[in-house]
C-alpha cells in the first residue's frame, strides 16, 4: 500500500512528535486485505517517514482477547492472544513499527486503548440506546473498559514524553486507560436490564487491567455516574450520533 503522491508531498517532512491514531476495524469481514493494508502497511510508511520523531501509536486492547471479569483485566506483562484479523493485524501494525524503531532508532509508545467514549459514540451510548428503545441487551460480553474521550486525549499527549527505543514490549509501555462498566446496570437498573437481555451471560470479557497506566500518570477521575447522567440525557434530547456503534458485545473477533 502506498500513499497517494498528494497526500504523501502533504506530510511534514519533520515533526517532532506525531500521534497515529490511523486504523480499520469495522468491515473487516469480507476485506480483510484491506484492514491488513491499513493497520500495518500505512503504519510502516509513517514509521519509515517519521524515523526521527517521538510516536504515540494507537493500538487496541483486543490483543489481549477474553479473559475472566474476575480477574480483573488484562495486564501488560501478558502475551498477546488475539482472536480474528483485526486484532492480529493490530498486532502486526505494532510489529512493524517495533521493527522500524530498532532498525532506525525511533522514540515509540504503543498506546492500547478500549473504550473511549463521548456523547456521540461508545459504549454508553450503544447500551444507553438500547434501554431508551426497549431494546435487548446482548450479555454475551458482560464488561466493558469505559474512558471519556477527552481523558484518553490527555493521556495521548502526555505519552510522547513515554516513547523509547527500541520501541520496548508493550508490557511495559502501552497505556490502557478505563473503569469497567458492566452492562447490564449502566442505565435503568439491574433489575430493568435484566427484563431487557438476551444470550448467556459471559465468563469472559474484553477487560483491561489499567494499573500500571494509572501508577506512571495518575488515574482518570471516575466519571461514569457523570457519564451516565450526561448519555442519558443526550438520548433523551435527541442528541445526535455517529451512528457507528462499538460491538463492544462481540467475542469471537469478528468485525
Amino acid at each position: 500500500m502506498r500513499l497517494p503522491g498528494p497526500a504523501r508531498a502533504r506530510l511534514p517532512a519533520r515533526d517532532p512528535n506525531v500521534l497515529y491514531l490511523v486504523g480499520r476495524k469495522f468491515g473487516t469481514e469480507g476485506r480483510s486485505d484491506l484492514t491488513w493494508a491499513i493497520n500495518t502497511l500505512a503504519a510502516a510508511h509513517v514509521a519509515d517517514r517519521f524515523r526521527d520523531s517521538r510516536i504515540v501509536v494507537f493500538s487496541s486492547g483486543n490483543l489481549y482477547g477474553m479473559v475472566p471479569p474476575a480477574g480483573g483485566g488484562s495486564r501488560e506483562t501478558d502475551t498477546p492472544a488475539p482472536v480474528g484479523e483485526y486484532a492480529q493485524s493490530c498486532l502486526g501494525r505494532e510489529r512493524v513499527v517495533e521493527y522500524f524503531s530498532r532498525e532506525r532508532g525511533t522514540r515509540c509508545l504503543f498506546f492500547r486503548l478500549n473504550y473511549a467514549v463521548d456523547l456521540r459514540y461508545g459504549v454508553l451510548m450503544d447500551i444507553g440506546r438500547r434501554v431508551f428503545e426497549g431494546r435487548p441487551i446482548d450479555l454475551r460480553v458482560a464488561c466493558a473498559n469505559v474512558i471519556w474521550q477527552g481523558d484518553a486525549s490527555s493521556y495521548a499527549f502526555r505519552s510522547l514524553g513515554l516513547g523509547r527505543f527500541p520501541a520496548e514490549d508493550p508490557e511495559r509501555d502501552g497505556k490502557r486507560a478505563g473503569r469497567g462498566a458492566r452492562a447490564g446496570g449502566v442505565f435503568g437498573g439491574a433489575s430493568a436490564a435484566r427484563r431487557c437481555s438476551t444470550g448467556a451471560r459471559a465468563m469472559v470479557a474484553l477487560l483491561s487491567n489499567a494499573s500500571p497506566c494509572h501508577r506512571r500518570a495518575r488515574a482518570p477521575r471516575d466519571r461514569l455516574p457523570l457519564l451516565r447522567e450526561w448519555a442519558a440525557a443526550w438520548i433523551e434530547t435527541g442528541g445526535p450520533s455517529l451512528d457507528k456503534p462499538t460491538h463492544y458485545e462481540v467475542a469471537d473477533g469478528r468485525y
